[in-house]
């Protein structure tokens, strides 16, 4: 049997070698069709502001214009297959969170792709943590995750907690406090920290997990109350917050990556390229800034050392998913 690359890949490989030494992006293919990158949810959130914050620094050093293209659905997953579809000729990336590929597989019995297979990854651009809040169902007593606690074994009904969507990585957070507390907290998840963080505010719910950004912005008004985060040290953008490791409860830990991907088979020096631009965007202050507000660590890791990282992520959300006794056919 031959061991020649197909025709289908020899194009392949001569499409994103050509796109790299144009520029990336600025080959024959470009001419017709801008590079761009596929986010999974709405605009105006965090992963949309995002990609359009490292656009903004690619412009005129990947080519002219980098799109991004919504591909919203099914929690982010959408945008996955769409990315393992397309062309691997470097024109198509994705920015995404990393539980879509370490969480996911743990979690959908019917997942249209291959966690360890279907992606590239190059780089993270940031960290997210998590972080645990109430708002005014909970008295303003209530300043620790231990006397959260005691005020649920008192007013067991009331005894609850939102997260942005079902299976993402605050549902298990939740849960996992949940069960170190010895406590019965019923998850009511939401499409999306907006409407979630709208209920927590208005006393509909009593507590809720979110991505630290999405608190930040509503701390000064006294109507929602951090009272941890599950880094493994406190976060700078809330340092009176202390984490739940700190408070007690040991092993809660869970901080997304936003990464970027690239299609399956895409070569070597188109990785290493968009991991250099990615370093770029990086040291640009209106990046770095963007992130910030949305209460993001910018940072970045060589591709190699991504793909170790989410593998491991991804062995350790194992168990923990099992534990919840939480999956989907969806």
């Amino acid at each position: 049997m031959s061991n020649r690359p197909s025709s289908i890949n020899r194009r392949e490989a001569s499409l994103a070698l050509a796109a790299l030494l144009s520029g990336f992006g600025l080959g024959a293919r470009a001419q017709s069709a801008l590079p761009r990158i596929l986010v999974g949810f709405p605009a105006g959130g965090s992963v949309d502001t995002s990609a359009r914050r490292v656009t903004e620094a690619w412009r005129g050093r990947m080519a002219e214009s980098v799109l991004v293209e919504q591909r919203v659905g099914a929690g982010g997953r959408l945008a996955v297959v769409a990315l393992k579809d397309a062309p691997a000729d470097g024109q198509t990336l994705l920015l995404s969170p990393s539980s879509m590929f370490t969480i996911y597989p743990h979690v959908f019995r019917k997942l249209q792709y291959r966690a360890d297979v279907d992606a590239i990854p190059v780089s993270p651009i940031a960290n997210a943590t998590c972080g645990f809040g109430v708002g005014p169902m909970v008295p303003a007593t209530v300043k620790t995750l231990a006397q959260f606690a005691d005020w649920v074994r008192a007013n067991p009904q009331q005894g609850a907690f939102a997260s942005p969507a079902a299976g993402a990585m605050p549902h298990f957070l939740g849960n996992q406090f949940e069960r170190a507390a010895g406590l019965k907290l019923t998850h009511v998840p939401y499409r999306g920290a907006a409407p979630g963080i709208q209920d927590l505010m208005g006393g509909q719910i009593a507590a809720g997990c979110f991505i630290l950004g999405d608190f930040l912005p509503h701390l000064a008004g006294g109507r929602v109350r951090l009272l941890g985060v599950t880094d493994t040290s406190r976060s700078r953008f809330a340092p009176e917050v202390p984490t739940f490791e700190e408070q007690g409860f040991k092993g809660i830990v869970g901080v997304e990556s936003y990464g970027l991907f690239l299609p399956p088979r895409t070569l070597a020096a188109v990785v290493d390229r968009v991991y250099d631009l990615a370093k770029v965007a990086l040291r640009e202050s209106a990046v770095t800034e963007g992130l910030a507000k949305l209460g993001f660590e910018p940072f970045s890791m060589p591709p190699a050392d991504y793909v170790r990282r989410l593998a491991k992520e991804r062995e350790q959300w194992g168990p923990i998913v099992k534990a919840s006794g939480f999956s989907s056919d969806d």
